[in-house]
């Protein structure tokens, strides 16, 4: 973990003054193709959403501004970045689960399915493990839908530092494959470049014919 020297850092007016605000955080919505990484997980019988959702980690891990959180006022770039996510059950309740990240796929998908197990057998939220964690992207799916925008709950406080990404429906569009994608930050923090600099990421990893 690295302290940021607001003092000298090339952000420090950006930061200072989107911090000010009650509400800091930005968000863009673009659908990412996904043609590649569909006909990938089905032919090695693999998860979709495990495999994209894995993409996404490692893009958000190759970005420093993503991994930018604050912590007692200071400003830190984290050493990695972890992965949670909300896990639907069978009677159409959620809860939170949290994953350590791995840029190996399949000991990342090992760790999910065996959060995914506890969540069958659970009620609640579980916030004991997500809620308490600021080393991670905060994700949603909600595969019904392939929205063009999306809004969620939290509280105004401008020292929340944690970066939201939601997934949505795939569709298919003039042969290709879309899933959409929401992400939300906090804007002293990174910009609609470093945004930007996600989805092009993102999608190039979709395009890869590995997933190990």
């Amino acid at each position: 973990m690295n302290l940021i020297d607001i003092e000298t850092w090339n952000r420090k007016e950006h930061y200072h003054f989107f911090s000010e605000m009650a509400s800091p955080f930005l968000g863009v919505t673009a659908n990412v193709k996904c043609t590649h990484a569909c006909r990938v997980a089905k032919e090695n019988n693999l998860s979709l959403f495990a495999y994209y959702w894995h993409k996404s980690m490692v893009a958000v891990n190759s970005i420093k501004e993503f991994k930018y959180r604050i912590i007692d006022d200071k400003v830190y770039e984290l050493d990695t970045i972890n992965a949670g996510t909300t896990i639907i059950r069978q009677d159409h309740t959620f809860a939170f689960i949290y994953v350590q990240y791995d840029a190996d796929f399949n000991l990342f998908n090992e760790r999910l399915q065996a959060e995914i197990a506890e969540v069958r057998n659970s009620t609640g939220l579980r916030l004991d493990k997500e809620n308490d964690e600021v080393d991670l992207i905060r994700h949603t799916t909600i595969p019904w839908v392939s929205f063009t925008s999306i809004l969620h709950p939290k509280h105004h406080d401008n020292k929340d530092s944690i970066p939201r990404i939601s997934f949505g429906k795939i569709f298919e569009l003039n042969g290709e494959k879309y899933l959409p994608v929401s992400v939300e930050a906090h804007h002293g923090l990174l910009d609609g470049y470093h945004i930007g600099n996600y989805f092009e990421l993102f999608e190039r990893l979709l395009c890869e014919d590995t997933y190990k």
